[in-house]
């Protein structure tokens, strides 16, 4: 087997199981981009296998810390090992994620159900060769009504692949309505944001609605909505969302019909919007703040930075008294302590106090993995406007 000896105290290691391209010290028997490679130290001995890719800047991945092969019996064998623990951890939930990339043993490979409806994303070159066997499995496992790519993810293009999306099999429909966390959604499966809906989010969305009895709730960055209607279903004064995107907006107004609430949207840049509402002094007893990712490497977080700065303190001179601030970052640049971090730099800056109530996080079926901090990349928290 081809392969690639690692530098001393690389992170591997450490027990992470990326090796970069400034941590190879030699590579061997010339692997393709895609290949199965074994990794190896400094003195011959095996590490494991992983996935090769020298356009990236990440150039193994390791998937095993054995000699393993990435076949049909090795996917059935991984995707129903993550099956079982969906089943064990989340009741089997749908929608759900069914394969987590790393978090999972699949570099790369993500499987969101929507009721039939497989979703997969291919994001590195080696899971995206083998798509073929990766549709065999799920066919093999689960039997679904469709399998759809939704490979615009813009990540691919680190690995050095085009965006595409299609249907790989079966019949998809053009409008899937859904039950989520208690709220009903029309989603597109082939359009809709990341592979149809913000399943990472689906716990925080009752979670915070928990709060917003009889509040004024801002929603920034709504998307689908799915906070907004939330809180109002939970009883809320009054809910105001706001989404730059016209069809994002045209189709939270859709959404909030078909759950029978009622909603103020927006259709803005939300910077220019919390930048009027503070001219204006207007007040809210419950902001939400759910950006897209700012940054998608380390030399913008700097920049990102001064984004997530500028909305918080927005947002904390919009608070009224005990006032609630509901934010989170998906960016997994970003750590926990750096958004906290930024909100008590935007409440100095906006002369106030907050108190942290509550931290959350990612649900159990996007699971992290310490020992790759990369796998927990949505954090949050709750504060409270002192």
């Amino acid at each position: 087997m081809a392969g690639i000896v690692v530098r001393p105290r690389a992170r591997i290691f450490h027990g992470h199981d990326w090796v970069f391209n400034t941590e190879v010290l030699k590579v061997f028997g010339d692997p393709e981009p895609g290949a199965v490679i074994s990794l190896k130290d400094g003195r011959d001995r095996m590490l494991g296998s992983a996935i090769f890719n020298p356009r990236s800047q990440i150039v193994a991945r390791r998937f095993s810390r054995r000699r393993e092969k990435l076949d049909l019996e090795f996917f059935i064998r991984r995707i129903r090992q993550a099956h079982e623990v969906r089943r064990q951890w989340t009741q089997d939930r749908d929608p759900g994620r069914l394969v987590w990339s790393e978090s999972d043993g699949l570099p790369g490979l993500i499987v969101d159900r929507y009721s039939g409806n497989l979703v997969i994303q291919t994001l590195t070159v080696a899971m995206d060769q083998r798509k073929d066997l990766i549709v065999q499995a799920l066919e093999t496992l689960f039997s679904p009504t469709s399998i759809i790519e939704r490979n615009d993810a813009t990540v691919r293009r680190a690995e050095g692949m085009e965006l595409t999306t299609g249907v790989l099999r079966g019949e998809v429909p053009q409008r899937l309505n859904m039950s989520i966390a208690g709220m009903d959604f029309e989603l597109e499966l082939l359009s809709g944001q990341k592979t149809g809906f913000y399943l990472d989010q689906i716990d925080n969305y009752q979670e915070v609605a928990l709060l917003a009895a009889g509040k004024r709730v801002l929603d920034c960055f709504a998307n689908q909505g799915a906070f907004a209607i939330a809180c109002a279903k939970q009883g809320a004064e009054s809910v105001t969302a706001v989404e730059i995107s016209e069809s994002l907006a045209a189709g939270i107004e859709t959404n909030a019909r078909l759950n029978q609430v009622s909603l103020t949207v927006h259709p803005k840049n939300v910077f220019d919007f919390l930048t009027e509402q503070v001219a204006k002094q207007e007040n809210y007893d419950l902001i939400i703040l759910d950006p897209p990712s700012f940054t998608r490497s380390r030399e913008t977080l700097d920049s990102a930075r001064r984004g997530y700065k500028e909305i918080h303190l927005r947002a904390i001179q919009l608070l009224a008294p005990q006032g609630l601030l509901a934010t989170f970052s998906c960016s997994h640049h970003m750590s926990q302590s750096a958004l906290s971090d930024i909100v008590v730099d935007a409440s100095v800056d906006a002369k106030r106090h907050v108190r942290r109530v509550k931290s959350l996080s990612q649900p159990l079926d996007h699971p992290i993995l310490p020992h790759l901090p990369e796998t927990e990349y949505l954090k949050g928290f709750i504060f409270q406007l002192l």
